[in-house]
């Protein structure tokens, strides 16, 4: 099979592909590895005559045009599960760090603007305090189950119920949209992208918030209009914000760079090592799996 890359991977995650010509030209391509913040457009599918498979290196898979490949018979397939850890981790980072004010007090103490005191520097503790989750599936349940050792009350919106079982296992409470947004004095963003999500978080959802309330979101940038959280961020209507994705990404706005009760992260949720490798091996699983015709083996998407 010839194979090629959007992006430069890991080559040490790909060995298990020896004997496939590997970083083949796009026209001759049959499998393309792409990754989750290179876009494959209907006129890039169009232009790969041999196309028969996209593996697309992430769990999310908005970048592609699904439509151009269902109308070419092309599989698409993703990495749902190597991402789930990371995320999760790099989510609880970013709620303490804003909680704490840990990325604040650096830049101060850096400085030389740092005050000490008994009574100064004071911040927000989790523990004993309830984190509301907006898509409890598999990011949003390890989430969960470290808002649970850190003593934290869970509660969750989906579109489904859980089943009993998972809400006993982290102690969650399903609610619905409104109350999500009411009680939660940490709420974040879990879910995937889609139309039907867009602006999710908008001016009326912040105004439900509490004046105390953080928003996390660590999932698309879309989810949030950007311009509504910042005036929120500005007027006092929500606490503070940290969040790891932009709707406008790579371009983030002036207004969040300065505001300082925003931590800000670059895209890194997935971003780890590890999960780079355990992504690039996931790939090879769905590739390997393709060609040998088992498809019950692969994350299928389309």
């Amino acid at each position: 099979m010839k194979i090629a890359f959007t992006t430069d991977l890991p080559q040490e995650g790909f060995k298990r592909l020896a004997g496939h010509e590997l970083y083949a030209s796009l026209d001759e391509a049959e499998i393309l590895v792409s990754t989750f913040d290179y876009p494959v457009p209907r006129k890039m599918i169009e232009s790969m005559p041999h196309l028969r498979l996209i593996a697309n290196f992430g769990a999310g898979f908005n970048n592609i045009d699904l439509e151009a490949c269902r109308e070419r018979g092309i599989r698409v397939t993703n990495t749902p599960q190597p991402v789930i850890e990371p995320t999760a981790e790099l989510a609880f980072a970013l709620m303490i760090d804003i909680a704490r004010r840990v990325s604040e007090f650096d830049r101060l103490v850096r400085a030389g603007k740092a005050q000490f005191g008994v009574m100064r520097n004071l911040s927000h503790s989790l523990y004993g305090k309830t984190i509301g989750i907006i898509g409890m599936g598999r990011i949003g349940q390890a989430l969960a189950r470290r808002a649970q050792a850190a003593g934290m009350h869970i509660i969750y919106h989906n579109r489904h119920r859980l089943p009993d079982e998972i809400e006993q296992k982290y102690e969650a409470n399903y609610v619905d949209f409104q109350h999500v947004l009411q009680d939660s004095d940490y709420l974040s963003l879990n879910l995937p992208y889609t139309p039907e999500v867009h602006h999710l978080i908008g001016k009326p959802e912040l105004g439900m918030m509490k004046r105390t309330a953080y928003l996390i979101n660590t999932a698309r940038g879309a989810h949030v209009d950007e311009g509504a959280l910042i005036e929120a961020l500005k007027s006092g209507i929500i606490a503070g914000a940290a969040l790891d994705v932009y709707e406008h990404e790579p371009a983030i706005s002036t207004d969040l760079l300065t505001l300082p009760n925003v931590v800000l992260s670059p895209h890194t949720g997935t971003g780890t090592w590890e999960g780079r490798i355990a992504m690039c091996e996931n790939v090879c699983d769905n590739i390997l799996a393709f060609i040998e015709g088992q498809t019950n083996k692969m994350n299928i998407v389309l």
